[in-house]
């Protein structure tokens, strides 16, 4: 069968996050299955036109707001698809209504207040309106998506079939967990792409209160992006400068070294689609303090395998780790819960879920 992923970045795009390492995992399922996969995305500088990635077909063109319009345009030239997968990453691609075929809807969480994040007033309200307004206009498609989070705001904005499929993780989890024993200075992690949405700065704070309190804390930030110079101008005016560190974008073996040295993971999005990091966290011995947010409270587990904080402050955080160091003995049940929880996150348990489920929404136009 023939597929078509439709996603505003790819796999080599210089910008390329967790989405994208997803989507190429449930994609290289389908070429491993014997199926002709293609992805279409937006065009960028130095970029071809179509490559051979993976053993699957990159096809670029047009830019934000024009990339529909060249999808189409190559589409029309291409024999049939049995499947159309339209990504959301706030807009869509109205591929049901220009595809001629199956097609499913494929997101990652609903944006809602990350527009607040981007854009000032007018486009601040008018996204989050556009948003619902799409999803309305897609309920009778077929929706596809890692959370129940996610499932539920859908739900909300009128769409009716919503199938659930939890992200799976590259990271192996530790054949054995290594002692580490949270002691002063706690070691703190944040791993992500550097962008208003991700608030980073919220850890930098954290890390801060902590060490104001007497609680020594160190910070590492794992990752870059465009919100970098922000973060370090932030960070060279806080008391605790000298216990945060900017590591810039690292190797996945560099990253998951560091995951594992650390204490605790801190994620403080405004919200997720899931929070990969969180998980392959988990599977390094490394539980996390995370906001109480959609995504987040699907990757962690309550007092269980970390830690969702009540309020989505610095100070929530911080209050968190302290009494985390006060009284140890939980945290060692979390990392020891967080780590067996990983290994139900391989791609070998997730994949063929993803596969199946993709070949029967192909097959779609054939049933009786």
């Amino acid at each position: 069968m023939r597929f078509l992923m439709l996603n505003w970045r790819d796999p080599r795009n210089p910008k390329t996050g967790g989405a994208e390492r997803v989507t190429l995992a449930h994609l290289k399922a389908l070429v491993d299955r014997g199926h002709e996969v293609f992805w279409f995305a937006n065009d960028f500088p130095g970029a071809a036109r179509e490559e051979i990635f993976e053993g699957l077909c990159l096809v670029r063109g047009g830019g934000y707001g024009s990339s529909v319009l060249a999808a189409r345009k190559w589409y029309r030239q291409q024999p049939r698809f049995d499947l159309v997968m339209d990504q959301h990453h706030g807009i869509p691609w109205y591929a049901p209504w220009w595809a001629g075929t199956n097609t499913v809807a494929y997101i990652h969480e609903v944006l809602g207040p990350i527009w607040g994040a981007f854009y000032k007033w007018p486009l601040s309200t008018l996204g989050p309106w556009q948003e619902r307004w799409t999803h309305w206009l897609y309920r009778k498609v077929p929706f596809w998506t890692p959370s129940d989070s996610t499932k539920q705001a859908l739900h909300r904005n009128g769409v009716r079939e919503v199938k659930v499929i939890l992200n799976g993780i590259d990271t192996r989890p530790l054949p054995a967990l290594p002692p580490k024993p949270l002691t002063a200075p706690v070691r703190l992690i944040a791993v992500s792409r550097l962008a208003a949405n991700k608030r980073i700065d919220h850890a930098l704070r954290a890390t801060d209160l902590l060490n104001q309190r007497g609680v020594p804390a160190t910070l590492t930030v794992v990752g870059g992006g465009e919100d970098e110079g922000r973060l370090k101008a932030l960070a060279g005016e806080l008391a605790c400068a000298g216990r945060i560190r900017f590591t810039g974008s690292v190797s996945e073996a560099a990253k998951n070294e560091a995951l594992r040295d650390a204490h605790l993971l801190l994620h403080t999005s405004i919200r997720e689609g899931w929070g990969l990091n969180v998980t392959e966290a988990n599977a390094l011995g490394t539980p996390a303090v995370v906001y109480p947010v959609p995504g987040l409270v699907d990757s962690t587990v309550h007092r269980e395998t970390g830690v969702v904080t009540a309020e989505e402050t610095p100070d929530a955080v911080a209050a968190e780790v302290a009494a985390l160091l006060q009284q140890p003995g939980p945290y060692e049940a979390y990392r020891q819960a967080a780590w067996a929880r990983s290994k139900t996150f391989q791609w070998e348990q997730i994949l063929p879920q993803v596969v199946t489920w993709l070949e029967g929404e192909a097959r779609r136009g054939q049933r009786g």
